[in-house]
């Protein structure tokens, strides 16, 4: 029985590794994409400035190299998570016409990668006094 779960713990992390990996390569090319001309209107619509495209970007790429990062991929996704968070909510209520179903998406595939890799996260954390 020992062996079955076995199997089924490695056949589980080679899956969620494989999503990591194509979620990374997502992240790389949405964040590539910020930094070109493509976007600028969409942010002027939102009315902050084009520093919020920029720091997206490079949001959006350090969490797809921490996804790589055995050590930082469960907190690569939550950030990730975070990011998207903020652009289903922009989509929904600043962008006339958004469309919010691609960032909810990547914002559900985040949290479930965040969740089955919660052990990185906790063991980043500080250790309690007296434990």
């Amino acid at each position: 029985m020992s062996s079955r779960v076995d199997t089924a713990r490695r056949v589980g992390d080679v899956v969620l590794r494989v999503v990591q990996a194509l979620l990374a390569a997502y992240f790389v090319y949405s964040g590539y994409l910020l930094f070109g001309p493509g976007t600028i209107g969409k942010f002027e619509e939102i009315g902050v400035g084009q520093w919020l495209r920029h720091l997206t970007g490079v949001l959006e790429v350090a969490g797809a190299i921490g996804l790589l990062v055995p050590r930082l991929c469960g907190l690569a996704a939550l950030g990730l998570a975070g990011v998207m968070a903020g652009a289903v909510t922009t989509e929904l209520f600043l962008v006339s016409g958004g469309d919010a179903t691609l960032p909810a998406e990547l914002l559900v595939v985040s949290a479930v990668v965040a969740w089955f890799r919660r052990d990185t996260v906790l063991a980043l954390l500080p250790q309690r006094l007296g434990k």
